[in-house]
């Protein structure tokens, strides 16, 4: 019986602790190297080895300041700031690997499509082909207030501009430069076919772009689409446009509502929902022996920042708990921030009711995602029993301490799991969506296929 290959991705931000406030404090932990160069070279090169599929890079553009209604918790604990551009560290970690794929988070919400059409052509053609773009609608109402609006635009809102923001960027993509327009005809003096540059004239309520994309067709045309939504209209989006979907959970219970929610919407999208990737938020804990490993997790259950914690969380639910003891229940409270956040910890299971104290604990190491502490067969095993009972296809690696526990799941788990015909041995040669799913471009029934040759009838003036 041929076994589902399981897809990998590290995870990781271009800021010290990521997904474990207060475990930059570790003598082992490295992330406060974010700014050198040599931690992305040499991390790349640790997860090319371990045939890792991609780099998930998370990004926020705002602080964390809902805890206490300050920045100060965040600010002082590190969770996640300072934090810088994760673009730039993708041609860093291009240079030094051949197959390694890059999914890089950007906001639909404040950024211009026509801008970033170019700068994700440009990753695709430097990377070979290997470029990925999480899109995020962004939750933080810091990030709102810092590029001029009033507060935070409303959840649903948000992903409405998206979802015009899509058509923005596939027409650019997909439809502006036919693939021979560039011809390079030294004879003649003709760089490229003015005829197969096409304007898209796109007028709609959120953007006006009636010229051609700036760049020529790269490998991919089009990235790799991410996109980590979890809520009811999050899922709506993924199921239409989305290639991987990541999801944060704690429980199989919870993930498994997620995978089956998403996979009925992207049934009504008129879409496979098996061809929608679907990767989990994963944390292991290796140790020699079982002991070992339990000793290593309380040790790092000693770094966490209980303030950092809770600064995340207020980010991530738009709740302040400042106000709550640390032993009272968590209660839902719909608003503008990641709906999907407090719906996890209040809503899903319902044989589990979380204090606030469990969930700032729990979140200290990996975030919202599972956590799991053995050896490295039980780390095997139970990833294997996380995707049989949740029905996940993968999962983003996060770290405690880093590149540590990068460097422990290549050395000691991926073999194992290589033994087991769940993750390969080698890479295919080609572009990033070609290691994934076997083609370099959108197929044919992806929305953002239809605007191949849309506008090739028309000339550019």
């Amino acid at each position: 019986m041929t076994k589902k290959r399981m897809y990998l991705n590290a995870f990781d931000m271009n800021c010290a602790g990521h997904q474990s406030p207060g475990l930059w404090t570790h003598p082992k932990d490295k992330s406060s190297t974010y700014k050198d160069a040599e931690y992305w070279i040499h991390l790349a090169k640790v997860l090319e080895r371990g045939r890792f599929d991609a780099i998930f890079l998370a990004d926020v553009l705002g602080t964390y300041d809902v805890y206490q209604g300050s920045r100060d918790p965040a600010v002082r604990q590190g969770a996640q700031v300072p934090v810088n551009d994760p673009a730039f560290v993708v041609p860093i970690m291009a240079q030094v690997t051949k197959h390694l794929g890059f999914g890089l988070t950007v906001s639909t919400t404040y950024e211009h499509p026509y801008i970033f059409a170019r700068r994700m052509s440009t990753l695709d053609h430097l990377t070979k082909g290997r470029i990925g773009w999480n899109i995020v609608t962004s939750y933080l109402n810091s990030a709102a207030v810092n590029i001029g609006l009033d507060q935070q635009i409303s959840h649903d809102e948000r992903y409405e501009i998206a979802d015009e923001y899509m058509e923005v960027v596939y027409k650019l993509w997909e439809g502006s430069w036919e693939d021979d327009a560039v011809v390079l005809d030294v004879e003649n003096k003709l760089y490229t076919d003015p005829e197969k540059v096409h304007d898209i004239r796109h007028e709609g309520k959120y953007y006006k772009v009636p010229g051609a994309h700036l760049c020529e067709p790269s490998p991919q045309r089009t990235p790799v689409i991410f996109q980590a939504g979890a809520s009811k209209r999050g899922r709506q989006f993924a199921a239409k446009h989305a290639e991987l979907v990541f999801i944060s959970v704690p429980t199989e219970q919870i993930g498994k509502t997620y995978v089956e929610a998403l996979r009925e919407e992207a049934k009504n999208a008129g879409r496979n929902p098996e061809e929608i990737k679907i990767l989990s938020l994963f944390t292991p804990i290796i140790g020699r022996t079982q002991e070992e490993a339990e000793a290593k997790f309380r040790e790092y259950q000693s770094h966490v920042s209980y303030e950092g914690g809770l600064a995340l969380l207020g980010g991530w639910t738009g709740v302040d708990f400042s106000g709550y003891a640390p032993d009272d229940k968590i209660e839902y409270v719909k608003n503008d921030a990641i709906h999907s956040a407090i719906e996890t910890f209040t809503k899903i299971d319902s044989t589990k009711q979380w204090t606030v104290r469990e969930v700032a604990e729990f979140v200290g190491i990996g975030g919202m995602g599972k956590v799991a502490v053995g050896t490295p067969e039980k780390i095997a095993d139970e990833m294997e029993r996380w995707t049989d009972e949740t029905g996940v296809d993968g999962f983003n690696i996060a770290y405690a301490v880093t590149p540590g526990t990068f460097e422990e799941f290549v050395d000691d788990v991926i073999p194992i799991l290589q033994d087991r015909g769940l993750v390969r041995k080698e890479y295919e040669e080609g572009t990033f969506r070609k290691n994934l799913f076997g083609y370099d471009h959108l197929p044919d029934h992806h929305p953002g296929r239809q605007y191949r040759n849309r506008f090739s009838f028309q000339r550019s003036t």
